[in-house]
């Protein structure tokens, strides 16, 4: 949806990604694209470079999300909010799921 502005389909992925889960990291995200883990540690440092995202370290894991800092932030979080509804239902409620935990052994959906 935003290649031709973006310059990637990859970057645009991570975008959607940190807006909806609001942090994560390079790892979770190309699992979750099924992309390979280059791609978005790739883009993960460009956004990082200018200054649209930020990191930090927990653990021995570098975790990435949307700079509230960022001077256009606002805007950039209306246009994900756009493309999000050109996204089918499906792949909207996947987006927005955030399970981080198993679930309970007998817990009914």
């Amino acid at each position: 949806m935003l290649e031709a502005l973006l310059g990637s389909i990859n970057r645009e992925r991570v975008l959607l990604f940190l807006y909806n889960r609001k942090e994560g990291y390079a790892r979770e995200i190309s699992r979750f694209f099924k992309i390979n883990l280059n791609q978005i540690q790739k883009q993960l440092e460009r956004l990082e470079d200018g200054g649209i995202a930020y990191s930090r370290v927990v653990g021995k894991t570098r975790l990435y999300g949307l700079n509230p800092r960022y001077p256009f932030r606002v805007e950039l979080n209306a246009l994900l909010i756009k493309v999000l509804t050109f996204y089918s239902t499906e792949e909207r409620k996947k987006l927005t799921m955030d399970r981080r935990r198993p679930r309970r052994k007998g817990k009914p959906l």
